[in-house]
């Protein structure tokens, strides 16, 4: 028996058996989302900037218990609403406060809608089968398979999905809610199923009749709801404009409307969303409206903040190396859709339009956040599960048939294997590898120099680990060259995947570790030993660049000063308060610190780990009341 053959059996024992269907499904889904997510997920420390922020943030919601308004280091933060402090909060409740804790929401939500978008192909090709009239479980589940993988398996997503901070909350309940609109939408006349058994919901006539929507729509007003939640008004801006568009195309905007009881749908979701909104509005009061509405939503759209400006192409490029190394199949999917024959999408059946819906998805967000004028990679990370659904169903094309009676009296589905647009494709794409392997090869000459660490660059050489992950690309270029010479076109998808897991097990990964030793360890040890150190009433400075991961570690307020003049000026007014302060910790860059010029009996080193010093400067006072203590500032 072939390879092809024993693959078409075993789908087909799938098929006949739906508990073991859902078995194989859920380890599939468990073992990408460990590797992908779960993984080391918190055997790295925190990484400056932003993750100690919404950290820090949601431990001081979690120690003092005010679940309303956001804190850190002793003012209000505003960036972002509530949801994700509340679900790192009670992270920390549960498994205590730590890195875990921290990242274990994005994790989670990131493994939710990936195994939701299995949960929709799979199901929306069952029915494409039924429709058909054929028998096609190898395709329906490799296809499901690889839409998991590849949403899993990709820069963007490995990244968010393993920071602690609010994109990837955003993209899971963003994502989810369309996902469950389209479920809702391609269900039309049955009660709905959460099951992972596909094909066997059950009909319901009584439905139609209901005053209440499918479960699939209440799902996603629910949804939504959680998405304000996250990220504000454009967790509902995007999701509207999106379905709108789809059913505007279709003409079937007040049909579904119908279907969707907008009414009951807008209670659901300001009812779930607006009361902390109005809470933290009557606690702040304009100042919240005019930080969170005004200057990181309004402004944020129309004009450049914190100077993230970008040129127009800029995501195209955030697309093509987030969403590495299947992006380059991304135009021939779009292509293949002929999204522009409308007649014929207006007269397919609803769950032959997972593929239009996913364009529309992808457009959507590309589109607003496009026209958007400050521009961060994280923001297009909601687009890449319609991306992994484009892609995953272009190469539905190339998997097994399982031949019957049935299947001979309906046409074959067409294959790409000829099409020259699809060869190209598959040549960019040992191109594309080639390139990744050529960056891996030379990443010490690419890397930028790192203040705290200035040896970085020889470093992460010598580890060698740059020149394994150039094998990595490089074999798989080869590889992805000798099946395209070979036609066999259904392999190659399945290369990129490998190549990538292998990857980031063998590269990725160590190299996190290895940059967590050098770059952030040192920081973390001594934000420790100055929780450990600290005496009443000692303030806590850092001097130098932001960092505020030793808010987190060190668990108290931080006064951070850039320069060694502030620093200077501040000293020597807390040296003039009454009453005076015992002494100062003073956690700083050792070339920083230098600049300082203090004398030996000025202050005491109380550790110093790689770049920085951490040091104590007690306060004495001559008899004229004056600091005995000079500064020399260079």
């Amino acid at each position: 028996m072939s390879v092809k053959s024993a693959v078409e059996q075993w789908f087909n024992n799938l098929e006949k058996r739906p508990a073991l269907a859902v078995t194989v499904s859920i380890l599939w889904l468990s073992l990408i989302g460990w590797v992908a997510f779960g993984w080391n997920l918190g055997s790295i420390g925190l990484i400056d900037e932003t993750e100690p922020l919404f950290a820090e943030a949601s431990r001081q919601m979690f120690v003092t218990g005010d679940w309303v308004t956001p804190f850190f280091n002793g003012e209000t933060r505003f960036d972002k609403p509530v949801l994700i402090y509340w679900c790192q909060a009670i992270a920390y409740a549960i498994i205590g406060v730590n890195e875990w804790a921290v990242r274990l929401p994005s994790a989670i939500a990131a493994m939710t809608v990936i195994s939701l978008a299995f949960y929709t192909v799979q199901w929306c090709l069952a029915k494409q089968d039924k429709l058909e009239k054929v028998s096609r479980p190898a395709r329906r589940y490799l296809t499901a398979f690889m839409v998991a993988a590849i949403m899993a398996l990709n820069p963007e997503m490995i990244i968010w999905g393993r920071t602690g901070v609010s994109d990837m909350l955003l993209t899971g309940c963003m994502a989810s809610a369309l996902l469950c609109f389209f479920l809702g939408y391609a269900s039309k006349g049955e009660t709905g199923h959460w099951g992972l058994a596909i094909g066997k919901l059950g009909t319901g006539e009584e439905f139609s009749r209901s005053p209440f929507p499918n479960k699939w729509y209440l799902a996603c007003y629910v949804l939504i709801a959680a998405a304000i939640l996250a990220k504000g008004p454009v967790g509902i801006v995007l999701p509207g404009l999106i379905i709108a568009a789809f059913l505007l195309y279709l003409g079937k905007l007040r049909e579904v409307l119908q279907e969707m009881r907008p009414l009951m749908g807008i209670l659901i979701i300001f009812g779930l969303s607006a009361p902390w909104y109005a809470l933290v509005t009557w606690r702040n009061g304009w100042g919240y409206i005019n930080s969170f509405f005004g200057y990181h939503n309004l402004e944020r759209f129309t004009g450049v903040v914190n100077h993230h400006s970008a040129p127009w192409y800029f995501y195209f490029l955030v697309v093509l190396l987030g969403f590495a190394p299947y992006s380059v199949y991304l135009p021939i999917a779009i292509v293949r859709l002929k999204f522009w024959q409308r007649s014929h999408w207006r007269f397919q059946e609803r769950s032959e339009q997972l593929g239009l819906f996913a364009w529309f998805w992808f457009a959507g967000i590309f589109g607003f956040f496009s026209i958007a004028v400050t521009k961060l990679p994280s923001y297009v990370l909601p687009l890449m599960p319609a991306a992994a659904i484009l892609v995953a169903l272009l190469w539905s094309d190339f998997f097994p048939v399982l031949k019957t009676k049935q299947t001979l009296l309906s046409p074959p589905t067409p294959s790409l294997s000829h099409s020259s647009f699809f060869r190209v494709s598959g040549w960019v794409n040992v191109i594309f590898l080639s390139f990744l392997a050529t960056g891996m090869f030379n990443l010490s000459h690419l890397l930028g120099r790192d203040p705290a660490v200035p040896n970085f660059r020889i470093l992460i050489q010598q580890s060698g680990l740059p020149v394994t992950g150039g094998v990595i690309w490089l074999v798989c270029a080869v590889l992805v060259a000798g099946l395209l010479l070979n036609r066999r076109w259904n392999y190659i998808i399945s290369i990129n995947t490998l190549g990538f897991m292998a990857f980031l097990i063998v590269v990725l990964t160590p190299a996190l570790f290895f940059m967590d030793r050098e770059r952030q360890l040192p920081l973390r040890e001594l934000s420790v030993m100055a929780l450990q150190a600290k005496q009443p009433d000692e303030e806590l400075v850092m001097m130098g660049f932001k960092k505020p991961s030793v808010a987190f570690y060190s668990q108290t307020q931080v006064n951070y000063l850039r320069f060694p003049q502030e620093v200077v000026q501040h000293i020597q007014n807390e040296a003039a308060k009454t009453p005076q302060p015992p002494s100062l910790l003073l956690l700083a860059e050792q070339k920083k610190f230098l600049k300082m010029d203090l004398q030996p009996d000025d202050y005491k080193n109380l550790a110093t780990k790689g770049a920085y010093n951490l040091i104590r400067v007690p306060f004495k006072k001559r008899k004229n009341e004056k600091m005995d203590i000079s500064f020399n500032v260079h």
